[in-house]
C-alpha cells in the first residue's frame, strides 16, 4: 500500500492525479472529506500524533509531502510524528519531498534539513529525498506585476531555476510507485535553465523595476496576504535569487533522468502556456 500524505495541497493534489486510481493507493489528509480524487482516503493529522498508528497501518510505502506552512518548531514536530509513526507502524519505505540543496541559504531550509537527517538515522526505514526546486509558481506569485504593469520584486540581476510544479509530482509518483530502485538516494530536482525577473517581464508583457528588500519586507509586512512569518521567509527568498545561489547547474539534471524527458520551461508555466 501506497499512502499519500497532504493530498488537499498544490503538490499533493497534482500527485493523486498522476497516480489515478490505481489499487493500493490510499490519500491522507487532514480534512478527508475535502479530497475528491477516486481513491480510497484516511485522516492523517501529524498535530494530532494519536490519528497516525490507524492511518499507517498496513502502509508500505509512505509519500511523505513536507508540511512546511508553519514555523520551524511546528515543522519539525510534524515530521517527527509522523516518521516515528511509520517507523512504528513497520512502514517499509519514505520518499519525502524536500527542498534543493542549494536552498540552503533560505530561511525555510533548517526543517527540511532536519527531517532529511533523521531518516538517514531511522534503523528501520528504507528511504528517497526528492530535493524539489523553487516552484515557477512561487516565482509568478512574487514576481508578479503590480497594477501598473511594473514588477518590483528585489530580485535584481538574479536568476531561479524554477521549476513546474507538475513536473515534480510527476517525478515523485513514479519514485513512489517503484521506490526500491531509489532507496538511499537524494535527487536535486530544479529547472535546467534558470530566469530572471527581466525575462518574467518579457512573458507577461511588463515593465522590470526592481526595488530594494527593505521596500519589499514594508510592502509584504502590510499586506493580509501572509502570515507574520512568511515575511522574512519570502525576503530572505528575494534575497537568495538575487544574489546567485539558486541559478542551478544550467543543464540537465535528476529531474529530467526521472521524468524520462526534459523539464517544462519556466517560462511556459509562468506565461499560463
Amino acid at each position: 500500500m501506497l499512502l499519500v500524505t497532504g493530498v488537499n495541497g498544490g503538490l499533493g493534489t497534482l500527485v493523486l492525479e498522476r497516480l489515478g486510481a490505481r489499487e493500493g493507493v490510499v490519500a491522507g489528509s487532514r480534512t478527508p472529506g475535502a479530497v475528491e480524487a477516486g481513491v480510497p482516503v484516511r485522516l492523517v493529522d501529524f498535530d494530532r500524533p494519536e490519528t497516525l498508528a490507524e492511518a499507517f497501518a498496513g502502509v508500505r510505502t509512505l509519500l511523505l509531502i513536507s508540511a512546511g506552512a508553519a514555523e520551524d518548531d511546528v515543522v519539525i514536530a510534524r515530521h517527527g510524528a509522523a516518521i516515528g509513526a511509520a517507523e512504528r507502524a513497520g512502514v517499509e519505505h519514505v520518499v519525502y519531498t524536500s527542498l534543493s540543496g542549494d536552498g540552503d541559504h533560505l530561511p525555510y531550509a533548517l526543517a527540511h534539513r532536519w527531517t532529511e537527517r533523521r531518516l538517514r538515522e531511522s534503523g528501520t526505514l528504507r528511504w528517497t529525498v526528492l530535493r524539489n526546486g523553487l516552484y515557477a509558481e512561487l516565482l509568478a506569485a512574487i514576481a508578479a506585476p503590480g497594477p501598473d504593469g511594473v514588477i518590483t520584486a528585489p530580485l535584481g540581476a538574479g536568476r531561479l531555476a524554477a521549476v513546474a510544479r507538475a513536473d515534480l509530482a510527476e517525478a515523485a509518483a513514479k519514485v513512489a510507485l517503484a521506490p526500491a530502485g531509489h532507496a538511499g538516494r537524494t535527487y536535486e530536482l530544479v529547472g535546467e535553465r534558470a530566469v530572471g525577473g527581466a525575462e518574467v517581464a518579457g512573458v507577461l508583457g511588463a515593465e522590470y523595476r526592481p526595488g530594494g528588500l527593505a521596500q519589499a519586507r514594508t510592502a509584504l509586512a502590510a499586506s493580509d496576504a501572509l502570515h507574520d512569518f512568511q515575511v522574512p521567509m519570502t525576503v530572505g527568498t528575494y534575497s537568495a535569487i538575487a544574489h546567485g545561489f539558486l541559478a542551478g547547474p544550467g543543464g540537465p539534471g535528476d529531474l529530467a533522468a526521472l521524468l524520462g524527458r526534459p523539464p517544462r520551461p519556466a517560462l511556459e508555466v509562468i506565461a499560463g502556456r
